[in-house]
């Protein structure tokens, strides 16, 4: 008499052998990319008087990645644009004004300029807030089109009064 053998896939059919219950794809939770058209993009002004140059410039650069906001995308630009008012009033800590650099080079040999912070401020403060801001973005090409979105003047007028921007307090630590 031949032996009668059990199979583990007793009382199934042959079309639901190899799929998973339709539910169970449907009912997982799918990460939000959001695009960059879609974005709300806000424009918050930041009033730099007072405030030191490394920590003003963290929270201009979350603002412009859009890192505050709760649809962040990291290879996306739904970031927002800040204006900096005042900006010859940054203020640095110890003799940063004396001891910092900024070089730049024209590529020909024996072209390399170099100029202080304090020079710099005198000759353009919006530079040394843009060149702080810009060592803290990505390194990539999204880098060019956040900031670009940072629009820092020297004195407390700027041309941006129709794009009625908000106000951005950064809490100062001294």
């Amino acid at each position: 008499m031949p032996q009668k053998t059990t199979s583990i896939f007793e009382g199934t059919s042959e079309q639901t052998l190899g799929k998973a219950p339709k539910d169970f794809r449907e009912d997982k939770m799918k990460t939000f990319m959001v695009k960059a058209e879609e974005t709300d993009r806000q424009w918050w002004i930041v009033d730099a008087s007072g405030q030191r140059l490394g920590r003003i410039a963290t929270h201009i650069a979350t603002l412009l990645r859009g890192k505050h906001k709760p649809t962040f995308t990291p290879h996306c630009d739904n970031g927002d644009f800040v204006v900096v008012i005042n900006a010859e009033k940054v203020e640095m800590t110890g003799t940063k004004w004396d001891v910092k650099k900024y070089y730049r080079h024209s590529r020909f040999f024996g072209s390399m300029k170099e100029k202080t912070a304090a020079q710099m401020k005198d000759y353009d403060p919006a530079f040394v807030i843009s060149e702080a801001v810009r060592g803290m973005l990505p390194t990539n090409k999204l880098a060019y089109s956040l900031i670009n979105k940072l629009k820092a003047y020297k004195g407390g007028e700027h041309p941006h009064a129709a794009q009625k921007p908000q106000a951005y307090n950064i809490p100062t630590k001294k």
